[in-house]
C-alpha cells in the first residue's frame, strides 16, 4: 500500500499510527496491496469550508472521504487481478477529533484511528445513511479497530519478550552464531 499523509492542520499527530491503522484496515478489507491512499489533516476552518462545499452542511466535521477509483473489497470474481488503483483521499480534522475524544473520554489517538478506519470504509463504498447500513458499517469499523489493537498488543508483547531475551543472553555472555544463508 502506498499511504501518504499531509499534515496541514498545525496540530502534531502520530502520522505513523495513522498510516498503520489505514494500512491494516485496507488489508482487512482485502484491497489490492498496490492501492494508493492520501490522507490530509486540516484545521477546523478548512474542514468547515470543505464540509459546506461538498456536503452543503455548515461547520467543521471530523472526517470526509473523497473516493477516486471504484474499488471493491476482495476484488471482482470475474477479473484475475484488479491491479492497483488510487483509492482516494481521507480528510481528517484533528482539532474536531480532539473535542470528540474529550467528550467520549478516550485519547485523541484512538479517535483519529477510528476516524481513519471510518474514512477507509467510506472510500470502499460503505455508508451509514440508513439504519441497516449504519449497523453494518459501524460493526465492521469496530471489528477492524479491535483487531488492529489486538495486533498492536501482540507486537508490543513480542518486543518486550525480545528485549528480555536479549538482556538475558547478554548477561550470560551468549553470542549467537551467524546463520548461513
Amino acid at each position: 500500500m502506498s499511504i501518504e499523509v499531509s499534515n496541514e492542520s498545525g496540530v502534531d499527530v502520530p502520522e505513523d499510527m495513522l498510516v498503520d491503522v489505514a494500512d491494516f484496515a485496507l488489508g482487512e478489507m482485502d484491497v489490492h496491496p498496490g492501492a494508493e491512499l492520501s490522507m490530509v489533516l486540516v484545521d477546523n476552518e478548512t474542514m468547515a469550508e470543505l464540509h459546506l462545499r461538498w456536503m452543503d452542511l455548515p461547520g467543521p466535521t471530523d472526517v470526509m472521504s473523497f473516493p477516486m477509483d471504484e474499488l471493491t473489497p476482495g476484488g471482482r470474481p470475474d477479473t484475475p487481478d484488479p491491479g492497483p488503483a488510487m483509492l482516494g483521499d481521507i480528510v481528517l480534522c484533528p482539532e474536531f477529533a480532539a473535542a470528540q475524544a474529550a467528550t467520549a473520554r478516550h485519547s485523541v489517538e484512538h479517535e483519529l484511528a477510528v476516524l481513519t478506519v471510518h474514512g477507509v470504509l467510506h472510500l470502499l463504498g460503505y455508508d451509514h445513511a440508513e439504519p441497516d447500513e449504519e449497523k453494518e458499517m459501524f460493526g465492521l469499523q469496530g471489528q477492524i479497530i479491535d483487531s488492529w489493537y489486538a495486533r498492536r498488543r501482540e507486537q508490543e508483547r513480542r518486543q518486550r519478550q525480545d528485549a528480555r531475551d536479549a538482556t538475558l543472553l547478554d548477561r550470560i555472555g551468549f553470542t549467537p552464531e551467524p546463520r548461513e544463508r
